[in-house]
């Protein structure tokens, strides 16, 4: 029943790191910061791919030509103080070590993006872009680990800098060609080719939240892939690959997971300007109302979201009182019916803290009651304040 009533965020870990098995949880609500908003961030426009004489053209090929040099091979060193999840290539306990990683250039400003969890922890981070021979090293603008979106700076003349083009994650469908360029297992300069697999998937971040409207692919992402770019046909960034899912082992099978684009921009926006990213927070856990679920528990609607627990002084927190298993069922969010709880997060990951948002709950047998909530700012960490 636990794993009925819990969201799933399936068995992946970082997009170059190897993952665990399927962890069913009750997911918090609030997790994610929306994708709209101005971003300020200035890349090129994506040229139409040359097609060669005779009108045949290798797409990968051109893709790779045009935006390998804009890709980014990142060695990011640690003191020795033991290591985290969600860096793959760090020592043991107490040892240090370097995590590799990939990136790429969004502007002649030398930004280059990447993921979070590639440079968490980093006393020291050496950038080696395209095919150059020599190393820069980067500062570190920003770190977001609830997108898994960190951005860099290296100090590069303009000239010299060739950045990758961004496209709009919202067009893209299913089935939609797509390359991935990285370093896999320190093989710089790899290039791998697929297919968009679904769309809207969640995955876990570094913090313990979730990300959510995440692109899912066949292209082969392996370790130290993490953080470079998933290009669409045009030759535009729709993503960053940031996760794989595996069944134990620590290599591709098909599945991996990019952060999208548009996500990126709100985060790159906010590093840029302020150094750091607030998300808005709610505060709940609790998980999807189903027909079985409904009968099981004896739940008067068979759809929705039960209220597990309101983590306190959050604020979903009325009058200081906590709900437990058997209290508010969620069914709508601003007017709009919901049926899961991946409904409420998105609902929630499209506001800002300060806003208000208002949730038609139901309590007890009949008693439809609609309560406004204003968001708050989320904690570092999906453990704090419980």
């Amino acid at each position: 029943m636990r794993r009925t009533l819990g969201s799933s965020f399936g068995s992946a870990l970082l997009g170059g790191a190897v993952v665990a098995a399927f962890v069913w949880v009750a997911i918090s609500a609030g997790w994610i910061a929306s994708e709209g908003g101005t971003t300020t961030i200035t890349s090129p426009a994506a040229a139409p791919i040359a097609v060669k004489d005779g009108g045949d053209t290798n797409i990968v090929n051109e893709i790779y030509r045009r935006d390998g040099q804009g890709v980014a091979f990142i060695e990011a060193s640690s003191e020795p103080k033991g290591s985290s999840a969600f860096n793959p290539f760090g020592q043991p306990e107490g040892g240090g070590g370097v995590a590799t990683g990939s990136g790429f250039l969004i502007d002649t400003e030398g930004h280059i993006v990447t993921n979070s969890h590639v440079v968490e922890g980093a006393s020291k981070v050496q950038v080696t872009l395209g095919s150059e021979e020599s190393s820069h090293t980067a500062e570190i603008v920003g770190a977001d680990p609830a997108t898994d979106v960190a951005l860099l700076k290296v100090d590069v003349p303009a000239d010299q800098l060739h950045p990758l083009a961004l496209g709009d994650s919202s067009r893209i469908e299913v089935g939609d060609p797509v390359v991935a360029i990285g370093n896999p297992f320190g093989l710089d300069r790899t290039v791998t080719a697929g297919i968009v697999s679904a769309l809207q998937r969640q995955i876990r971040a570094p913090n313990g939240f979730s990300i959510s409207h995440v692109i899912q692919t066949d292209a082969a992402i392996n370790p130290g892939n993490s953080g470079g770019p998933l290009i669409d046909a045009t030759g535009s960034v729709i993503g960053i690959n940031s996760q794989i899912q595996t069944n134990g082992g620590n290599g591709n099978v098909g599945i991996g997971f990019a952060v999208p684009i548009n996500t990126a921009r709100d985060v790159v926006e906010q590093l840029q300007r302020d150094g750091e990213v607030e998300h808005a927070y709610i505060g709940i856990s609790g998980g999807s109302v189903t027909p079985e679920v409904a009968e099981a528990l004896k739940l008067p609607i068979d759809h929705g979201v039960l209220v597990n627990e309101v983590v306190e002084d959050s604020p979903a927190t009325i009058e200081g009182a906590k709900v437990r298993l058997g209290g508010d069922i969620i069914t709508a969010v601003d007017g709009e019916e919901i049926s899961s709880m991946e409904d409420v997060i998105n609902a929630v990951n499209s506001a800002k803290p300060g806003e208000k948002m208002e949730f038609t709950v139901l309590r007890g047998e009949d008693e439809e009651k609609r309560i406004t909530v204003t968001l708050g700012v989320r904690p570092d960490s999906a453990g704090s304040g419980e």
